[in-house]
């Protein structure tokens, strides 16, 4: 614990590098980040709200509006009517599907390689805490700023 502003900077310089490798690696495919984003969403196989993606992947709304609206013209996507009469589910259709495989293949591909080469060294838990941190840091900033009122800088 002696060195925890150096091992927090490591682990947030690392978070970078993983975001700056996926808008990367969407720039050479051909898609956006968010609408990498939003097929790696939906390529799960299960129904999704727009409103639990943008909570979940952290994308604007009126990004995840443009992107779904454009792929239900292209047959990518189909709207379901759920519980809320405002709120759609939304899923793959088969094209989608195709869609989905033809962009997400190399990805996947590069993640399992990168994944394997991790695990010769590091033991899966690793995954457990970086999950663990992430949400613990996510609890101490939204406490702490609910209950204080810092000053706004200029």
């Amino acid at each position: 614990m002696d060195n925890i502003r150096e091992n927090v900077r490591r682990l947030m310089l690392a978070m970078n590098i993983v975001d700056e490798v996926f808008a990367y690696g969407a720039k050479k495919i051909g898609i956006s980040e968010n609408a990498l984003s939003l097929l790696y969403a939906l390529d799960d196989g299960e129904i999704h709200t727009q409103s639990k993606i943008c909570e979940n992947w952290l994308i604007p709304k009126s990004t995840i509006n443009t992107i779904v609206k454009d792929w239900v013209n292209k047959g990518y996507i189909e709207l379901i009517p759920g519980r809320n009469i405002k709120e759609k589910h939304l899923q793959l259709t088969d094209l989608g599907k195709d869609y989905a495989s033809s962009v997400l293949l190399s990805v996947y591909t590069l993640e399992d390689l990168a994944l394997i080469k991790t695990l010769k060294s590091f033991s899966p838990d690793f995954i457990n805490a970086v999950e663990a941190f992430s949400s613990n840091l996510h609890d101490e900033f939204k406490n702490y700023f609910e209950k204080t009122k810092p000053a706004k800088l200029q």
